[in-house]
């Protein structure tokens, strides 16, 4: 159990301060606790590691309100809530859980990361509480099992949403030219999977959105001629250096 005594034994061998409050980091993940308790005099903690427990309920947590940081991955827990009094939560960590839906998340305001991969997510109506977070920018969904290629009408309400996981949920095989789709719906998406999404990416699926393929050829061609411009011009200027220095070799 999750006793008093724990904890402050557990600081002792993190070397972490003995008096709670004075923790502003609370290391507990690979302990094998089954629930969460007695945390009520760490109120000075911003990041809480839990992960790899045997958690089953987010419970308890009302006097961490500087929490900034909670990492619950790979536990037992099947609901998101009690979550309220963390007012400056900035990054959530629940993946590898058996979370059905996503719920209970608009309360937190200042919310900017949220990975929930590996968990029990299928339909639009698991997701759709998203609609009701807009300062979430991070967002990873890999590895659940979403199918349904209306999820981007969810997804393209997120106002600051600059980087999405979907990998390895069926979705991915739906959705027609998924990247360039997912690039022209998401306004300002910068990461998408495994890889970013560079403003010649974004100019190029526009083109296509609006004329085709025949338009994004041609948009392509204009960045690679722009490009190659650029270290054209990059040359210029770096044999113009060096043919000034030997000038100045040769007047001296």
């Amino acid at each position: 159990r999750m006793t008093k005594k724990i904890l402050r034994d557990l600081c002792k061998q993190q070397k972490l301060y003995v008096t709670p409050y004075l923790n502003d980091t609370l290391y507990l993940h690979y302990k094998g606790f089954d629930h969460l308790e007695n945390l009520e005099e760490y109120t000075g903690l911003k990041c809480l590691w839990l992960e790899c427990n045997g958690l089953t309920k987010i419970e308890n947590l009302e006097a961490l309100t500087e929490l900034r940081c909670l990492y619950l991955q790979l536990n037992l827990i099947n609901k998101i809530e009690n979550l309220e009094p963390l007012q400056k939560l900035d990054s959530l960590n629940i993946s590898n859980n058996y979370v059905k839906t996503i719920e209970n998340l608009s309360c937190l305001k200042a919310l900017q990361t949220l990975q929930i991969a590996h968990n029990k997510l299928q339909t639009l109506e698991d997701i759709q509480h998203l609609q009701e977070c807009p300062s979430i920018s991070v967002l990873d969904l890999s590895h659940n099992n979403l199918s349904d290629p209306s999820i981007i009408t969810i997804l393209e309400t997120m106002p600051n949403l600059h980087v999405l996981n979907l990998m390895g949920n069926q979705v991915i095989k739906k959705i027609a030219n998924y990247r360039k789709t997912l690039t022209v719906r998401l306004k300002v998406l910068t990461y998408l999977d495994d890889r970013p999404v560079f403003p010649k990416d974004r100019a190029c699926a526009e083109a296509w959105a609006v004329g085709g393929l025949e338009a994004e050829k041609a948009e392509r061609e204009k960045w690679e001629t722009r490009e190659r411009k650029k270290i054209q011009d990059s040359i210029d200027a770096l044999a113009a250096i060096r043919q000034k220095a030997e000038e100045k070799k040769r007047q001296k």
